[in-house]
């Protein structure tokens, strides 16, 4: 288990549930993700994500980009 506070890179699909957003892992598992702004241009698209865990499964993200 990643600790809190971890700065996270990693890559994967932009995945929409309802209102929040998600990261489905090329690694495997998902995170959900806190954004600034809604990337809805990106949803079902292989994405960058950079940020911060802030809880178990749950990233402040800085930035979303396209791969």
């Amino acid at each position: 288990m990643t600790a809190i506070g971890t700065r996270i890179d990693e890559t994967g699909t932009l995945i929409r549930d309802g209102g929040a957003f998600f990261l489905r892992r090329d690694a495997g598992g998902r995170f959900q993700l806190e954004l600034q702004r809604t990337p809805v241009d990106l949803v079902e698209k292989r994405v960058r994500l950079i940020g911060t865990l802030v809880a178990p499964d749950l990233v402040s993200a800085d930035g979303v980009s396209p791969v």
